[in-house]
């Protein structure tokens, strides 16, 4: 009902914003059953094998632990270890995500825009982009998530109670890493424009301090031999600087493992379904704190940030080219003036786009630092390839990551034009240039990165120069099939009428790309692993666990390489043709 100011009271109100979701998340499945059948199917399919091949690797995983520890105690607590530093890390990420998400969703969208014109609250506006960004920013975790959970579930033999509150307790979960990313979202925007050299500048410093920090305890901290009791302890000593009590990460780390053991055995069943429940409330209970904390702050910060934000005028400075656009268009490569423009505009634009580049340099951050972390080992002939292992496991991270990105940023591409494709279609370019531009820009700006990123990695293990060059080798194959494939496909099935990259992402087109891209992955660093894996384990000298011909085995290492190769031109050549052939028949 109407209040005195003839305002929809809250329910009302909350209603009629449900009433609109609803409908149109009705229309656009309704479409999709109608319009895309195949499509909807084949993501379906893929989506699934994907989560399949997870479960999968990560039952073989905690099959080894329980193979590996016997002694039950310490099986726990490795595997309680394991848990609080994936959701740890799946908090940290969520909090970024959420953050950046919701930025482009309050600040950069038209719909708040006119939203604000209207006589609804702010705290449901924010409400309405809050539940949008937090639905793309989880899937991930969900997707990522629920196949490890699953197979813990199955290798602890686990009972019906813990798969049915594996439900209740993701749900809260990511609830509160969202909630405190919009918060600082909100904060962030309210006092940035005001403090912009402080915070800037205080942020420098702490990036500093921490950098020297970590370089200090890189040259000080003694190393350890591989799989000896005493690297196993540091492993654990490590790990468990992710079991603060005051972490989400450790609720649901420790309402899981607790909810599990109440399956096996009847001694302590009761304590331990008790605990769980604790575990469960706590996290709800915050949960729900920190989502109405977020609602409290954006009514209080919300359209003042807004009205700042749009009311702030840019400086009077002189236009000229950046240096890396003066660079770009001096380079000695056998590109064509008007490719180069091209590129210089999506460079410009990337670097305009701070949604953009924070992820970047925050996500490929955050894994530097992960390689930086992984101290030097000291290692026998024994545990030589096993290590090696561990840099194509490296490998695949780096590529898993790039694909988010490519995904995310590169395949909109072509969408984002929306109602000014018509611009692309009259530019006195053919249309294949504009393609094989965006393609030249997202191979080759990913490219320095994940070489960087793959070589530390490589560094602090000390692998040998055969993993090396095939690291360099199939990091290239990465860059070079990722972006073919975001490229191609986002100009295969673009969705000229969504203005927000995220939604795009997340659509069909977006979640075929990650699948695909993922299923690229995973071929290609097989191709290239488990040939250079037992080369390795035939060459290495002193090595009694395997006796392999080093001939075959470097036949079939050639042989994987060629593969590999094979299978990276196909990934960049076919879907830029299928992408080209759509774009050049596209009408505006």
């Amino acid at each position: 009902m109407p209040d005195q100011l003839g305002l929809l009271s809250v329910a009302d109100e909350a209603s009629l914003f449900w009433f609109l979701r609803r409908r149109i998340g009705i229309n656009l499945l309704w479409q999709t059953v109608q319009r895309s059948r195949l499509r909807l199917l084949l993501a379906s399919s893929l989506t699934l094998c994907l989560w399949i091949g997870l479960f999968v690797l990560f039952y073989m995983g905690f099959e080894f632990l329980a193979g590996a520890i016997p002694e039950p105690s310490t099986h726990d607590e490795t595997v309680r270890a394991v848990y609080s530093v994936f959701f740890a890390s799946l908090t940290v990420m969520l909090v970024i995500s959420t953050g950046i998400i919701l930025y482009g969703g309050l600040y950069r969208s038209s719909e708040v825009r006119f939203l604000l014109t209207t006589p609804a609250r702010v705290e449901r506006i924010f409400l309405h982009k809050f539940q949008e960004g937090m639905l793309f920013a989880s899937w991930g975790f969900l997707l990522l998530g629920s196949p490890m959970m699953v197979a813990y579930g199955v290798v602890a033999k686990a009972s019906w109670y813990y798969y049915a509150i594996l439900i209740p307790f993701m749900g809260a979960f990511v609830y509160i890493p969202g909630s405190l990313g919009a918060i600082l979202c909100l904060l962030l925007m309210r006092y940035l424009p005001a403090n912009r050299v402080r915070l800037l500048t205080g942020l420098g410093i702490v990036v500093s301090v921490a950098a020297l920090y970590m370089a200090w305890s890189l040259v000080t901290h003694p190393k350890s031999d591989l799989l000896t009791p005493s690297w196993f302890l540091e492993m654990l000593s490590r790990l468990r600087t992710s079991e603060t009590r005051l972490l989400p990460s450790w609720w649901l780390s420790s309402g899981l493992l607790e909810a599990a053991r109440s399956g096996v055995g009847s001694d302590g069943r009761q304590r331990a379904l008790f605990e769980s429940v604790l575990f469960l409330m706590v996290t709800i209970a915050n949960a729900l704190a920190l989502h109405q904390l977020a609602l409290f702050t954006a009514g209080r910060t919300f359209r003042a940030s807004y009205a700042a934000l749009a009311g702030e005028r840019s400086p009077q400075r002189k236009i000229r080219s950046a240096w890396i656009d003066r660079t770009l268009m001096s380079a000695p490569f056998p590109l064509s003036t008007r490719m180069r423009l091209l590129m210089v505009k999506d460079l410009r634009l990337f670097r305009r786009d701070p949604v953009q580049w924070s992820q970047f340099l925050i996500f490929f951050g955050l894994l530097a630092l992960y390689f930086l972390n992984t101290r030097q080992l000291s290692y026998d002939v024994n545990y030589a390839a096993w290590v090696n292992m561990i840099s194509f496991l490296n490998l695949a991270v780096v590529g898993l990551i790039l694909s988010t990105f490519t995904t995310r940023f590169i395949f909109p591409m072509i969408s984002l034009e929306g109602r000014r494709f018509w611009i692309l279609g009259r530019l006195p370019v053919e249309r294949s240039t504009i393609l094989w531009s965006k393609f030249l820009f997202a191979s080759l700006g990913s490219l320095i990165p994940c070489a960087a990123l793959v070589l530390l990695s490589d560094l602090m293990l000390r692998v040998s120069f055969l993993v090396v060059s095939v690291h360099l080798l199939a990091c290239v194959l990465l860059c070079s099939g990722l972006s073919g494939i975001a490229v191609g496909l986002g100009a295969k099935m673009p969705n000229l009428r969504d203005e927000s990259p995220a939604r795009i992402a997340a659509g069909f087109g977006g979640t075929l790309n990650l699948v695909l891209s993922a299923a690229y992955i995973v071929v290609l660093v097989v191709l290239t692993t488990v040939p250079c894996y037992f080369y390795l384990l035939a060459t290495t000298s002193g090595s009694t666990t395997v006796s392999l011909d080093p001939k075959r085995q470097l036949l079939w290492l050639l042989s994987g390489i060629g593969g590999s190769i094979t299978l990276g031109i196909a990934a960049t050549v076919i879907p830029l043709k299928m992408g080209i052939k759509a774009f050049r028949e596209m009408e505006y």
